[in-house]
């Protein structure tokens, strides 16, 4: 006779207000651990995906942020490279709507993750489950699959179904206040891991929600939604159709076959998100543009071998998190015997998973968890990144759950108090951790302390000390990245800027050639080298590494703005005006292009377009004097003195000893037949500066024509 089919609610009905108070309290837990984040800067790869990305400069038409370019993180991921052209459309290129986003993805992963394990811990069949790990002694019992439900006693190992809110509780907040998910959170670009992890657990959720409902159809298209568009967020959604298949085995159908049998359709549909995640993959060239993959020149056995200390750290971390570190760098394992310490705890545990998939379906279902969704980025080899914290994201909750459950087992009520209290500290590290954000700077040292072999820690700290303007520092931490590293290619083009900006031009170009010797197409490069020569006069040369800088990156905002630069000093002000006008498509608020488009237009003659350039440069950057003193010059030219003397006379204030200042309030006053100011002005300057030749032609100017007589020129 066929056994009758099991009950498919998973969480029998319970109290509504514990769940609303333990969702509070998750929100307000992750707020307190996370407030200190809002106001980080872009820190290494955001600067690429936000500061660097053309496709996010609108929100119209659609596909143009749904096509992100081919070399950044958000390359085949078009959702999240939306998200960022949302972030761009409210706030532009401050950071604080960056941050709330990826806080609020952090808030509903959290959430959704409290409703899944919650309602797996009530599910009756999750407790027979869990109550039957262990397996029976031989000839005390029949077989599982043919033993009815067991008696109330033999679920005494884990917490009964009213403590299942609680402990869904500390296993979230454990999780969510855990400091080796500030990578994932504060870190701005991995909203990628964030956010696919938030489409990962709303499938598994929509999921269990279908099995209980009794009308599934709405869950069912729900969970195949969140599955399609984590697809477009990451690669790693690949094993959600196989995690939801495997829950639907372990804590729902008994057995795969009657998985399968029952529910095919839907486990189908999941597995055709498949083919969308192909095409993401296949838009970056199959490889995520030669970073990733088995055609990158680097050996898959020799990327292998770095995995074992990778996930043997992440297990360490996911325990005892410290030391965190930002970027581990590149480093390959060159003998068996540098990877047996990691070998002797990471294979065992993984064996440990399969048998447990087969004796103890719980412990299998959580380690495969775990192991399953590290295995994208664990297997497929890699160039760069060998060790990365922010891929623990979602495979330590499969951990914390395994935790939970043994402490509560042995200790009950007192176990998950003990959890909380654990969540509690791990939320104060937390907001340690986000101060190491605070600046590009701080966190680069924190890395180069924790890793001094890391040579691109050495080049990124270079780059933050330059631009807080310790250009000594800078150059010093390229060179040290250049010992460890000599063929950087990226350190040494970095290290041409920071000696241009030290007045060493000649060792800038030496550095910024050497560069292009390893990299030709290095497009950066080209632009380093081309602000070189036209910093020694070479013009002519330096536009053509810009025009090669454009070909290789069409919207790098910076070379179109430098490529202005050079035409204006050829005073071909129409090419250097079309020029700036490009640049400030791309990046909008860019205050040094405002200002050198409106140097254009006056140059061009063009006073009133060069006025409203000057005003729009000072409304982005209120203090930037110079947009203010040539803001000046253009009302003169206007005719519009009064306002002229206004912007100068601002610029003294600020700028009480500035020579250049106290000569054009000088011309100023003089055109508005100020005589006896404008000498007095003119005489400042003088004294502040005395080989000043403009200052000195004005003063006698002056004086020849009769200063306080001579009325103002129309």
């Amino acid at each position: 006779m066929k056994s009758p089919a099991l009950p498919v609610n998973l969480s029998p009905r319970v109290r509504r207000w514990p769940i609303r108070l333990a969702a509070v309290a998750i929100c307000l837990a992750i707020l307190a651990a996370y407030h200190n984040s809002l106001l980080g800067p872009f820190v290494f790869d955001d600067e690429t995906a936000v500061l660097d990305n053309p496709t996010i400069r609108q929100l119209w038409p659609v596909w143009r942020p749904l096509a992100p370019p081919g070399d950044l993180t958000v390359s085949g991921r078009p959702l999240a490279n939306l998200t960022l052209a949302v972030n761009y459309a409210i706030s532009g290129t401050r950071t604080w709507s960056y941050h709330a986003f990826n806080l609020l993805v952090h808030l509903l992963a959290a959430l959704t993750l409290f409703a899944v394990v919650r309602r797996t811990l009530a599910g009756a069949r999750s407790q027979r489950l869990l109550a039957r790990d262990k397996p029976p002694a031989k000839g005390t019992s029949p077989p599982a699959s043919k033993r009815g439900p067991p008696p109330p006693s033999t679920s005494a190992a884990v917490p009964r179904p009213d403590n299942s809110t609680f402990l869904a509780l500390a296993i979230t907040l454990v999780w969510a206040l855990h400091p080796l998910q500030t990578e994932a959170v504060t870190y701005i670009v991995q909203r990628v891991e964030s956010l696919m992890s938030l489409f990962f657990l709303l499938t598994l959720y929509c999921f269990i929600r279908s099995v209980e409902a009794p009308r599934p159809r709405r869950w069912q298209v729900c969970a195949i939604v969140a599955c399609f568009l984590g697809a477009t967020t990451k690669e790693v959604i690949a094993l959600a159709p196989v995690l939801v298949l495997l829950y639907d085995r372990t804590f729902i159908a008994g057995n795969f076959a009657e998985a399968w049998r029952q529910r095919w359709r839907m486990h189908l549909a999941l597995a055709c998100t498949w083919v969308v995640l192909a095409g993401m993959v296949a838009s970056t060239g199959w490889n995520r543009n030669g970073t990733s993959g088995f055609d990158i020149g680097v050996p898959p056995s020799a990327y292998w071998m770095t995995q074992f200390e990778a996930v043997a750290r992440y297990l360490w971390l996911s325990f005892w998190p410290h030391p965190l570190v930002f970027e581990y760098g590149t480093f390959w394992a060159k003998h068996v015997a540098e990877v047996l310490p990691y070998a002797v705890v990471v294979v065992p545990l993984a064996v440990a998973t399969l048998i447990a998939l087969w004796r103890w379906p719980v412990v299998g279902f959580l380690g495969a968890w775990f192991f399953g969704i590290l295995a994208p980025t664990s297997i497929m080899p890699g160039r760069i990144q060998m060790i990365v914290e922010h891929r623990m994201y979602l495979p330590i909750a499969a951990l914390i759950t395994l935790v939970a459950i043994i402490v509560t087992a042995r200790c009950g009520r007192a176990g998950i108090v003990a959890l909380l209290a654990w969540a509690g500290a791990l939320g104060g590290l937390a907001e340690s951790r986000n101060l190491v954000y605070g600046d590009a700077r701080s966190l680069w040292t924190d890395t180069v302390a924790k890793r001094p072999d890391n040579d691109r820690a050495h080049n990124n700290l270079g780059n933050a000390l330059v631009d807080d303007g310790l250009i000594a520092e800078g150059i010093v931490h390229y060179q040290t990245a250049l010992r460890i590293r000599p063929d950087y290619p990226e350190a040494h083009s970095n290290l041409g800027n920071a000696l241009l900006k030290a007045g060493r031009g000649a060792e800038a170009i030496a550095e910024c050639q050497a560069s292009l010797k390893l990299q030709p197409d290095y497009a950066k490069a080209h632009n380093n080298l081309g602000n070189a020569l036209l910093e020694a006069g070479r013009v002519q040369e330096a536009i053509g590494h810009y025009e090669k800088a454009l070909r290789l990156r069409p919207g790098d905002a910076k070379a179109h703005y430098n490529l202005g630069n050079a035409w204006l000093k050829l005073g071909r002000s129409a090419d250097a005006i079309a020029e700036y006008q490009v640049a400030l498509r791309i990046q909008p608020n860019d205050a040094e292009a405002r200002y050198n488009l409106g140097n254009g237009f006056l140059v061009a003659g063009q006073a009133r377009e060069a006025t409203e350039q000057y005003i729009l440069a000072l409304q982005i950057d209120p203090g930037y004097l110079d947009a203010r003193t040539n803001l000046g010059n253009a009302l003169l030219q206007e005719g519009r003195t009064t306002e002229a003397i206004s912007q100068f006379e601002t610029v003294l204030q600020a700028r009480p000893d500035y020579a250049a200042g106290h000569n054009n309030l000088g011309a100023a006053l003089f055109h508005a037949g100020r005589g006896p100011e404008a000498v007095r002005e003119f005489q400042t300057a003088l004294r502040l500066k005395p080989d000043y030749s403009d200052a000195q032609n004005n003063l006698e100017r002056a004086r020849a024509l009769g200063a306080g007589q001579i009325p103002a020129p129309p």
